[in-house]
């Protein structure tokens, strides 16, 4: 059974089908994938990313959540998650986007508690590791906010609209005085 996690203000839910038309319209967003690794260009390519959401939960490599409002769990705000779950060395890479006009009010912040609380309880996660285009400051600050360490840069590792891009590389262990 996929585990809804509930925050104050917001509901992290399964994300389905019937999503598919709020993924695309994040994921085509230029403000929104100025930063993220994955974007696409139409509904119908939004397909691949429906697949490997559920192929996440089906493969056992990740779980990802749209994130709602808890009064409206039908409307998407973004969405959250865990992938490249690494069950051996209990680590898994924590990835996360937002709809503009939610930025700025906490939301994030709230709902990554939630998950990083599910990643350590019941995912048994000894490390969590995100990784953020070293131009997205934002990004960087709410994680090091979380208790998330700077471990290093990947200077120049992808390449996106033409130029190479460096990532900070970010970690939080399942540690006493990291943990929050």
């Amino acid at each position: 059974m996929f585990p809804t996690l509930e925050t104050t203000r917001f509901r992290l839910r399964e994300i389905g089908p019937a999503d598919t038309r709020a993924i695309f319209l994040g994921l085509s967003h230029p403000d929104v994938i100025r930063y993220y690794g994955v974007s696409y260009d139409s509904l119908e390519a939004t397909r691949v990313q429906m697949d490997w959401y559920r192929s996440l939960v089906r493969e056992r490599t990740g779980i990802w959540w749209g994130i709602c409002n808890r009064d409206d769990p039908q409307h998407l705000l973004g969405a959250c998650g865990y992938h490249d779950w690494d069950h051996g060395h209990r680590r898994a890479e924590l990835g996360y986007w937002l709809m503009p006009e939610h930025w700025r009010g906490g939301v994030m912040r709230e709902c990554l508690e939630a998950a990083i609380g599910h990643g350590f309880d019941a995912m048994r996660l000894h490390r969590i590791e995100a990784v953020v285009d070293t131009d997205n400051a934002a990004s960087s600050g709410l994680l090091r906010r979380l208790g998330f360490v700077h471990e290093g840069v990947r200077r120049e590792c992808e390449y996106k609209d033409g130029r190479y891009l460096s990532l900070d590389c970010f970690g939080l262990l399942d540690r006493p005085g990291e943990r929050r």
